[in-house]
């Protein structure tokens, strides 16, 4: 059977973070039996729809996703259990952050069923620390992840760079110390500025300035090379691993696998016959909590996506990737070869510069090519023959999914 991921949303934060544009609320009460029920609920009107396939990896986020009850991650996993069969090599990730009083509940999600734990640390200077809004600092994080490595079979955490004033001198500081408490995982993102959050109207008001490309690609550079030298390569562009310790769940959005989402905002991707769906369910929780007590579930959205929107989808994100994408899963999409569907004097010029590598088997974008793959997507992109690729199914009509 097709294997299957699971991701569950936790919508809630105790602040929210001024660079951070995902589903997160600050509420002053959370009545953690109703949202375990609705969440179970939900849980079973999506496996009724994904049936037959064996569960490989589940992944809690949100939001705050250690805020929750460990007995309602207890629940959620007996419950996916009793669903799926289980892969005897099954992941289940939770995130984290690392203040005290969390950190203290590691002990009950790792009862629960959780191996994996992804902790929140962003950065080990408290003076970036409190730029970044965290409630912790630097002493907290190390503390957590001591905690966490004492608990948990695998770790990892996360570290934002590229931040205002921060120059490679500064972050070569900062990741040599984070290292000396990373496991086999660890995930390093550049600050990027989201609208709509903040940072933005900060940004915009020029409160602080970004560092330039420049510097942003010299503080890249030193990541990778730095990383690669511990023995943790660059499998993503911004999540590096001892080779076999990847993060299963997210490989599966990176490869196009199938998964479902439940609770608030959660996205789900699963094939069916002729093509895939894609389902997505109400963002805001109280609004979720209600059309699932009601109906089962708080899908709001399903569509088809035909088959130019698969393959733009498998170059965005299977690109990301240093093993790239597979050609036999593009021309399965496609019909057609890449070099069929792109402009060849574009195609050249990538390969020629060195950021796109080609071989009988995958297509990849090189080391500098992952460097500055939103300008290699762009030209790809704008240069795909999209109309010389199967038309495939479009939207499906509401009446066909709402409440089934």
């Amino acid at each position: 059977m097709a294997e299957l991921g699971l991701y569950v949303h936790w919508p809630f934060c105790l602040s929210l973070c001024p660079y951070c544009d995902f589903n997160s609320h600050v509420v002053a009460e959370v009545d953690h039996h109703r949202w375990q029920r609705a969440l179970q609920d939900e849980l079973h009107t999506m496996a009724a729809r994904v049936p037959g396939r064996t569960l490989a990896s589940v992944f809690f986020g949100g939001g705050t996703p250690s805020l929750m009850e460990p007995g309602t991650v207890a629940a959620i996993l007996d419950t996916a259990r009793r669903l799926w069969p289980v892969s005897p090599e099954l992941e289940v990730t939770l995130e984290a952050n690392p203040t005290s009083v969390e950190a203290g509940r590691f002990a009950g999600f790792r009862n629960a069923g959780v191996d994996r734990v992804s902790v929140g640390v962003q950065s080990l200077d408290d003076r970036a620390l409190a730029f970044l809004g965290r409630r912790h600092d630097a002493a907290e994080a190390i503390a957590a992840l001591e905690v966490a490595h004492a608990r948990f079979p695998r770790v990892s955490f996360d570290l934002i760079y590229a931040r205002p004033g921060q120059d490679p001198a500064d972050w070569r500081t900062e990741l040599a110390r984070a290292l000396a408490f990373a496991g086999e995982h660890v995930s390093l993102y550049q600050l990027t500025i989201e609208p709509g959050t903040a940072f933005h109207r900060a940004h915009a008001r020029g409160d602080f300035v970004m560092p330039d490309d420049r510097t942003g690609g010299i503080l890249y550079e030193t990541t990778v090379q730095i990383l690669h030298e511990t023995g943790r390569p660059a499998y993503e562009i911004s999540n590096y691993a001892v080779p076999g310790a990847e993060c299963r769940h997210n490989l599966v959005y990176w490869r196009l696998a199938d998964y479902i989402g439940i609770g608030p905002g959660a996205w789900g991707r699963h094939s069916v016959q002729g093509g895939v769906r894609t389902t997505r369910t109400h963002r805001a929780p109280a609004r979720w909590l209600e059309l699932v007590e009601r109906d089962g579930h708080a899908v709001v959205e399903t569509s088809r996506p035909d088959r130019r929107q698969q393959v733009t989808e498998i170059l965005m994100m299977g690109l990301r990737l240093v093993e790239g994408v597979q050609r036999s899963r593009f021309e399965s999409v496609a019909g057609r070869p890449l070099e069929a569907l792109v402009d060849h004097d574009t195609l050249d010029l990538l390969i020629g510069e060195g950021f796109l590598a080609l071989d009988s088997e995958r297509v990849r974008a090189t080391a500098a090519g992952r460097q500055r793959l939103d300008s290699v997507l762009a030209l790809l992109l704008r240069d795909l023959d999209l109309e010389t690729i199967r038309a495939g199914p479009g939207q499906i009509a509401p009446e066909q999914d709402q409440g089934q």
